[in-house]
């Protein structure tokens, strides 16, 4: 069943469900997060009320099942409506996908009483997440963490710093990966911490080039106690919880990129209509036809590539390594995309008042979350000829 949007893109989705669903998402981009983007990008400023507005509309637990308050929907779905998302503010499309990515480890490695306990409220009840992987010491090597739980009676005491985490001091639950046992992926175990835990605190944000309205900051775990019902999973298996996460995070970063860069080409194709030179519109100069036609073959392809992913995932199939090949694709796409869009634009692209060359600076982060394009490299070549000699 396909759904053509206004941009002209047919949709291929499942059921009329859906088709409403993107509908709706598509109203709320529209009237809700478009027209404040800019500004508040600007101001650094983050829209919780848009999140909670998302979280009321049943926009924050797409996949999940709907017993405990999800949406019950395929990926192939939910990634089209991260693209939506991101298409209006990738601040808003990045944090849904972070905020799913942290209800992960809950949703496919916790008890059922653990899910009954805690995951209604974080897929509809208004709550916003943190996943706590990445280190100071430890980003690409993330096995390398050093944070560490100790256990104390029933408790687990949990102290170290956590680094790079978006909705950072923020976020109302964390997901968190600390060591329990000896060194390696086999010593990490995962834990389901509040955000409000004594002993949690945040730095103050990063500077960063660009997604200034998305607090990216360290996390510091100061003797911070949690039960051992707080436990996702067995001792030593949080490091395969994840990876197991993050092959569906890549996903979501990948579907984000595609929104990006259908944004910044959607401009470019509406400038190059409107600027006038030598008499004409430059649309009409065979350079820039070719060139626009270029970006709009690669945001077409990253998109055919994030969706084969989510097919395979739907179907229960592999699909890690085809979620390395989008991430890696998609964002590398948006990358040259964006730069494009600048180069359409002229000395116009680079200023603040068109929002190309904000994209732009978004674009490059999304080369980097989530494993750098080159780790995508890595898991894509092990796939292929296997793990490296050692």
């Amino acid at each position: 069943m396909a759904d053509s949007t206004a941009d002209g893109v047919e949709r291929r989705l499942p059921t009329d469900e859906a088709r409403e669903l993107l509908s709706l998402v598509r109203d709320i981009a529209r009237r809700e997060i478009a027209p404040r983007a800019a500004e508040e990008e600007a101001a650094g400023r983050f829209p919780r009320e848009l999140f909670a507005l998302l979280s009321r509309s049943g926009l924050l637990g797409l996949p999940y099942d709907p017993g405990h308050g999800g949406g019950g929907q395929p990926y192939e779905v939910y990634l089209q409506v991260l693209e939506e998302l991101a298409a209006a503010r990738l601040t808003v499309g990045l944090g849904v996908s972070v905020h799913t990515l942290s209800c992960h480890a809950l949703a496919g490695f916790g008890t059922e009483e653990q899910r009954a306990a805690h995951l209604p409220a974080m897929l509809g009840g208004g709550l916003l997440g943190a996943y706590c992987l990445s280190e100071p010491s430890a980003g690409s090597d993330a096995a390398a963490l050093r944070t560490r739980a100790v256990r104390e009676g029933d408790d687990w005491v949990i102290d170290g710093t956590k680094a790079w985490i978006t909705h950072g001091g923020i976020a109302d639950f964390c997901t968190v990966m600390a060591r329990t046992g000896g060194p390696g992926a086999r010593g990490i175990t995962a834990f389901l911490v509040p955000g409000d835990a004594p002993g949690l605190s945040a730095a103050p944000p990063e500077r960063k080039m660009g997604m200034k309205g998305s607090p990216t900051a360290q996390l510091h775990f100061d003797g911070v106690r949690v039960g051992d019902d707080r436990r996702l999973g067995g001792e030593g298996q949080g490091f395969s919880i994840a990876l197991d996460a993050l092959d569906s995070g890549r996903l979501g970063i990948a579907a984000c990129a595609v929104g990006l860069a259908q944004a910044a080409l959607e401009e470019a194709v509406a400038y190059a209509k409107e600027r006038r030179q030598f008499g004409r519109p430059i649309a009409d100069f065979q350079g820039l036809r070719f060139l626009l036609a270029d970006m709009a073959t690669r945001v077409e392809a990253g998109r055919a590539l994030y969706l084969e992913a989510a097919r395979l995932r739907d179907e229960g199939r592999a699909f890690g390594r085809c979620a390395a090949m989008a991430k890696l694709f998609c964002t590398d796409a948006a990358m040259q995309v964006t730069t494009d869009a600048v180069q359409v634009l002229g000395g116009y692209g680079y200023t603040a008042d068109f929002p190309v060359e904000r994209y732009l600076r978004e674009a490059k982060m999304l080369q980097i979350v989530e494993g750098t394009n080159q780790i995508q490299r890595v898991v894509i070549a092990r796939h292929l000829v296997g793990p490296e000699s050692r």
